[in-house]
Formats: C-alpha cells, sequence, structure tokens
C-alpha cells in the first residue's frame, strides 16, 4: 500500500504551523519541516522556529540539524523527506509536511532536474567578472540568455546568479532549459491544504508579516544575530545568513543603516517572498488535480482546522 502524507502549505506569517499542531491533536502524527531556515541550530527568533512547548505535542524532523555554516539542499530535503514519510507511515503515524520553502516542495513533488555541476574554472571566470562589475551588471546579463532566471532572481543574489551563468557557460543553454525534464516524481501520495489571503488580498498578510517582526524583535532577534555574527566563521555569502531578516539584521550590525531602514527592509523582504511563495501555491491550485487532492483554505479563517478534517474523513483514509 503507497505511504500517504498530509502537507500544508502557505506563505510566510500565514498560520501553518499552528494549523498543523492543532491537527497533531485529532491524529497520531510528525510534523516534517519544509523550512530552509528551520534546519540550522542557533537560528530560532528570527527563523520563527516552534517553542520547546509546541514540539512537545509531536515529533518534529528537520529542525536543528544543520551548523549554520553548512548548507542544505533542495536534493538533501527530498531525500531526508521521502526517508521520513517512509519511517513515519511504518510506525502508524501519519506525516504532515509543513512549510513554505517552495522549492524544496517542487523537488519532492516533481524530481530534481540534471543541471550539470559546475568547474572550478567557470566558477573564477564567473567571479572574476563580477569583481569587475558587480553583481546588479551580473544579473543584467541574465536577460540576454536566461530571461526566465532574470525575472526570477533578486539582482543582489550572488548564489543564484552565478549558478546561472555558469550554467550558460558550461553548456550553452539557459538553466530552465534543463528543469523542463522532470527527474522521479515523489514516491508517495499526499492530500495539499494550502493557506492564502481571502480573495488574495496581501495587505492582510503584510499586516501579520510586520506584527511578527517587531515581535521577534522584542523576543531578542538582534541579539540572536549578534551571537551569530561574533562567532567570526559566519558571512552573508551563506545560504543562511541570507535568510529574510538575518540578512538585514546582519547588515544592521554592520554599520549599512539605522534601525527604523532594518525594520523597513526587514518586513519588505519579508513580504517579497510571501509574494513568490503566493505566486508559486496560486499557480499550484490551477493544475488539472486540484480538484483531487489540493484544497485551499482562507488565512484568519477560524474554521480552518475543521475543514481540513472533514476533508480528510471524507476523502481520505487518514
Amino acid at each position: 500500500m503507497k505511504n500517504k502524507a498530509i502537507v500544508i502549505l502557505g506563505p510566510t506569517a500565514s498560520g501553518k504551523t499552528a494549523l498543523a499542531l492543532d491537527l497533531c491533536k485529532f491524529l497520531k502524527a510528525e510534523i516534517i519541516s519544509l523550512d530552509s531556515a528551520l534546519v540550522y541550530t542557533q537560528m530560532d527568533i528570527g527563523s520563527a522556529k516552534p517553542t520547546k512547548e509546541e514540539m512537545a505535542i509531536a515529533p518534529h524532523h528537520l529542525i536543528n540539524i544543520c551548523d549554520p555554516k553548512e548548507s542544505y539542499s533542495a536534493a538533501d530535503f527530498r531525500e531526508d523527506c521521502i526517508r521520513l514519510v517512509d519511517e513515519i507511515c511504518k510506525r502508524g503515524h501519519v506525516p504532515i509536511i509543513c512549510g513554505g520553502t517552495m522549492m524544496y516542495y517542487k523537488a519532492l513533488v516533481d524530481g530534481l532536474s540534471p543541471v550539470p555541476p559546475s568547474t572550478k574554472e567557470v566558477r573564477e571566470r564567473v567571479l572574476s567578472e563580477a569583481n569587475e562589475n558587480g553583481w546588479p551588471y551580473m544579473h543584467s546579463l541574465l536577460k540576454q540568455f536566461d530571461e526566465d532566471a532574470y525575472k526570477r532572481l533578486n539582482p543582489n543574489d550572488k548564489q543564484r546568479i552565478s549558478r546561472a551563468i555558469e550554467v550558460y557557460y558550461m553548456t550553452g543553454k539557459p538553466m530552465s532549459s534543463f528543469f523542463e525534464k522532470s527527474g522521479d516524481k515523489c514516491p508517495f501520495d499526499r492530500v495539499e491544504f494550502i493557506l492564502l489571503p481571502k480573495d488574495d488580498d496581501r495587505t492582510q498578510l503584510r499586516a501579520l508579516i510586520k506584527k511578527r517582526f517587531l515581535k521577534m524583535l522584542d523576543d531578542g532577534f538582534v541579539h540572536e544575530v549578534e551571537l551569530l555574527r561574533a562567532r567570526g566563521d559566519l558571512n552573508l555569502d551563506m545560504p543562511s545568513m541570507r535568510s529574510v531578516g538575518y540578512r538585514q539584521v546582519f547588515e544592521y550590525l554592520e554599520g549599512q543603516y539605522d534601525y527604523d531602514k532594518m525594520v523597513e527592509l526587514s518586513v519588505n523582504a519579508t513580504a517579497h517572498l510571501a509574494k513568490h511563495q503566493m505566486t508559486w501555491l496560486r499557480g499550484s491550485l490551477s493544475k488539472d488535480n486540484v480538484s483531487k487532492n489540493k484544497f485551499r483554505l482562507d488565512i484568519g479563517d477560524k474554521n480552518n482546522l475543521e475543514t481540513v478534517l472533514k476533508v480528510l474523513k471524507e476523502h481520505f483514509d487518514f
């Protein structure tokens, strides 16, 4: 019999964790985190990591598994998630995959594309050109041969811009051409619950984002980043420190701007991330199989838990 998992997706600050925890009170479940920041130790406040009390409600996985100086990829997540779903199902429990890192989820569902690995020579060539011309210029280069990457990437996203240019230099093809080829599909069945703002109104979500970020600051977020920065082995080229909020506070501590500007930039960056998450999720909901295993929920709807339980009872054997 094929393994099955419940999936709770949504933009940042949409209430995914709370819904998953409420669901665990009715099911013998275990939660698999779908969040690229929660994998890191010492990054608790700014990642909105579940509290010890929350994690005591049900077993949690893929939280605090990496040091911030390490990298954790979509391929790592895919391998770990597939293994965990199988282990959880064998224990007779229900896996709940919960989070908002859509790149990880796409890798899980669609498989990984066979993008060729880079070489030292090509990496050095791209870095040399970037040092001479700057990363905004390198970003503008993408428009000539990979418009999809040009539109998708932030002009200051050094790692992904570099990777896209490296792929083109090695193959003469845009990175997007490799994404068209699917890898292995997800080996287990899923029922997805997707949280989005009612009527796709982002005003409500932005207010939630700002409220949550201000609470993070009250809870000691700046001090958390001070401790990370004081280690001396972390920098803004690392995936952990590029996480939304961490980058802005790190730059604030380096004197790049004042406190109020840091708050503004952090809220804007988080809202921008949420916009991309919602675009991906709306696209997912528009696919042909939406009625089969995808269900939309409105952020903040008090009946969401009841709706989820009803769907699971009527349509799925959980």
